[in-house]
């Protein structure tokens, strides 16, 4: 109560009245004497007000007084207005007591502005103007500082020295730091001091060295935050730091054994696996190093150690093939280092490990092994066939040492073949210009009698086609040239160019020349591979000739030189007098052949030509000796048939003898109903004299024997007194081929031109001798 008291004292003597008097009319309000008015200025006198938060006694509170410089109490009431006002801070109108009806907390709102204000108590009007004022909430130490993080996650270097820094922590405190250090905080670590400290700032240190992470790798600590140090009533909280200890490479790597031993086969593939040395590291991955080392710089040309990355392992592989025959076993001394450790914290002063390896190489029943691979031979294109090329060998690895038959894998390039010694020969001509390269593979089996598995090997040959120099240059291209009829001398006509199927080396040179002399062209060589064609003496006439032939013969400078004449075929136009050609007729492009091909042209025609009479000749004999082997019976005449003509005196059978019958009788025969058709041989005329048949043959003969333009077919004519009852039985050819007829028939070579014909059939000599 006293307090109470002693604070309105304080209040009281801080403020202090005064009045100001005018005869202005104000708003604040107007005080009545007697019959005239006077305006009065009134006004507050007050400091700040200041209240204490988290106050335990009962409500309200005592904030603090107005007053004012008004004499006049029984017109005028207080009021405020402002924040909190007429709910958490209320006053009391007459004598202006100001009160608390809530309990404040600094922390949430630290001060309020309000506005004081006189009210006339009657008409409610307001007697000056507002007046602010603030109300301060005074702190009391009721909050504990707070740190940032419930839980710190920190990390330092294994083996740091001792006062590295780990981390700094931080707590906050809520409390008025102007007031006698409610806000200042103090740490302290309250579990895992014996390695860390923290001073006044929150900062943390390793409090010893060397902390070694293989032994320890996570501390957790406690860290105490206490505000107004040096007072025990003072608050605190607390917070855990996980320190975790960053490894190093501090540990050398150490063998799990002093002794390894692997047994491999000998085919065991370059660059495959011997074995695994396996080695303890108890540093993390990352900080693992290990290098292996040979005791011999020997043993390096043939195995190599890898490090596995993961595992540390140090993994054997094989850099050349084993041999059994030569090394069944392999000894050597193998270090485990480790270079980039830190030798001054290592705990272990031990540079490196060792380790003795024994290496087996187990026997295996090889292939044979050829002595290179792949092979590489070049031959000319002209080389003679069963020319030795090359040779390949390959032999047994084995100690047995046996026997190697060579064979060719290759059944698509047919041009070689193999022998038995592993001679590669030219069995089939050679063409560098149609297969400069032959890739061949051999393979090379071994003869084993006491195995039946085939153990072979493959290699490849590359055979290489050296060019000789057997093509003649020819035209680049099918050129065809135009020329104005009125062309002067010398005007170039076309530029043309050469190659040549033969391999061009950089001193290859074509030379161009006419072929011709008596031309109206030259033919210019321009000395670079190509030549220009001029026109001669110009004048050229279109009602002569509208086209040209020139020949050109274009060789080369190779050994043996070789040509080639190509034709030019140059169209004569009409120009107009600025030379632009107006009318042109138009000129096949003439392909230039050279000597060879014409050559070869001519030689394939002949051969054509001579297949063709030779069938010819095969046929129409063998078609003879159809005919002639028939009986002489059922051949008769009966090849050409004619309406006024019979098969003979005997024949009976083929032909009606009525028709021969009617010309005795002089019966005239009706003609055939048939549409007339096409004779296949003159048509006979038959002589007026009909009724003797004699007769008729008689001029049938004359009319023959005086036929110049008419060929010796004796089928085409049938003589009524020959057959089979004849002297002399047939005269017709189609009986010469009778194997069982042994009359001398050159007689007929006697009888003149009409049996000259059956003569040359009839000679059995000449039959034989005949060329099928």
């Amino acid at each position: 109560m006293t307090f109470r008291w002693l604070w309105l004292l304080v209040v009281t003597i801080a403020f202090f009245p005064f009045a100001q008097c005018t005869n202005e009319k104000v708003k604040t309000g107007d005080i009545y004497h007697g019959n005239y008015k006077r305006r009065v200025k009134r006004d507050f006198v007050w400091n700040s007000m200041t209240i204490e938060e988290e106050q335990k006694t009962a409500l309200p509170h005592f904030v603090g007084q107005l007053q004012a410089n008004e004499t006049n109490k029984d017109v005028a009431k207080f009021a405020i207005d402002g924040e909190g006002a007429n709910t958490t801070f209320k006053v009391n109108e007459e004598n202006g007591e100001i009160y608390c009806f809530e309990m404040l907390d600094r922390e949430k709102k630290a001060q309020y502005r309000l506005s004081a204000i006189l009210v006339n108590k009657y008409t409610g009007k307001t007697l000056g103007p507002k007046s602010i004022f603030t109300i301060r909430v005074r702190d009391i130490n009721d909050n504990a500082p707070i740190f940032t993080k419930n839980i710190y996650n920190a990390s330092v270097p294994e083996m740091s020295p001792t006062g590295t820094l780990v981390t700094t922590v931080t707590a906050l405190d809520a409390d008025d730091p102007t007031l006698a250090g409610h806000a200042k905080v103090a740490y302290q670590i309250t579990k895992g001091q014996d390695h860390f400290t923290i001073n006044n700032m929150g900062s943390i240190y390793t409090a010893v060295p060397y902390l070694d992470r293989e032994e320890k790798a996570t501390y957790e600590i406690t860290v105490e935050a206490r505000d107004v140090p040096g007072q025990k009533n003072g608050h605190t909280s607390t917070a855990t730091i996980m320190i975790h200890l960053i490894d190093i490479n501090d540990n050398f790597p150490t063998f799990i054994k002093d002794k390894f031993t692997f047994n491999v086969y000998e085919n065991l593939r370059v660059m495959g696996e011997v074995g695994r040395l396996q080695v303890v590291d108890i540093d993390e991955p990352q900080n693992r190093n290990t290098k292996y080392v040979f005791g011999s710089e020997k043993l390096q040309e043939i195995f190599e150690i890898r490090t596995n990355a993961q595992s540390n392992e140090g993994i054997f592989v094989l850099k050349k093939a084993l041999d059994f025959e030569s090394v069944k076993q392999y000894k050597m001394n193998i270090q485990a280092i480790d270079p980039s450790i830190v030798l001054a914290v290592a705990k272990h002063h031990r540079p490196k490990s060792n380790a003795e390896v024994i290496i087996n190489v187990l026997d295996v029943d090889e292939p044979p092994v050829f002595k290179m691979s792949p092979y590489k031979f070049e031959i000319k294109e002209d080389t003679k066939l069963n020319k030795i090329v090359g040779s390949v060998f390959a032999e047994d690895p084995d100690e047995a040492k046996n026997s190697v038959r060579y064979s060719l894998r290759n059944p698509k390039d047919n041009f070689f073949i193999i022998s038995n010694k592993g001679d590669i020969i030219v069995d089939k001509p050679l063409d560098r210009e149609t297969n400069n390269w032959h890739n061949l593979t051999v393979a090379a089996e071994e003869i084993d009698p006491k195995s039946t598995m085939k153990k072979e090997s493959l290699v490849p040959i590359f055979i290489k086609v050296l060019d000789v120099n057997d093509n003649a240059p020819e035209f680049a291209e099918r050129y065809a040239a135009r020329v104005c009829e009125n062309a002067p001398p010398g005007k170039v006509i076309i530029r043309i160019s050469a190659v040549d199927k033969d391999e061009m080396t950089p001193g290859a040179k074509f030379t161009y020349y006419s072929a011709e002399k008596e031309n109206n062209f030259t033919v210019q060589d321009n000395k670079n591979n190509t030549a220009s064609v001029l026109v001669k003496y110009g004048e050229f006439n279109l009602d002569l000739a509208k086209v040209h032939y020139l020949p050109i013969v274009i060789s080369d400078n190779g050994k043996p030189e070789m040509s080639s004449t190509n034709t030019l075929t140059i169209g004569v136009c009409k120009c107009n007098e600025k030379g632009e050609y107006t009318y042109c007729e138009e000129v096949a492009k003439q392909a230039a052949v050279s000597g060879p091909m014409l050559a070869i042209i001519f030689v394939c025609l002949i051969v054509l030509l001579l297949v063709a009479i030779i069938f010819i000749l095969r046929k129409t004999q063998k078609t003879k000796t159809n005919i002639l082997g028939k009986n002489v019976a059922e051949i008769h005449e009966q090849l050409v048939t004619y309406d006024e003509e019979g098969g003979g005196e005997m024949d009976t059978n083929s032909y009606d003898v009525s028709v021969l019958n009617s010309v005795r009788r002089n019966v005239v025969r009706q003609k055939s109903e048939k549409e007339p058709r096409p004779m296949a041989y003159p048509q006979l005329q038959i002589p007026a004299n009909n009724g003797d048949m004699s007769y008729v043959i008689e001029v049938k003969k004359d009319e023959a024997d005086n036929d110049g333009e008419g060929l010796p077919y004796d089928t085409l004519h049938i003589f009524g007194y020959e057959g089979s009852e004849s002297i002399v039985e047939s005269l017709s050819s189609l009986e010469s081929g009778s194997s069982d007829s042994d009359i001398d028939y050159d007689v007929l070579n006697d009888w003149g031109p009409r049996f000259k014909m059956l003569a040359d059939l009839y000679g059995l000599e000449q039959l034989e001798d005949f060329p099928y």
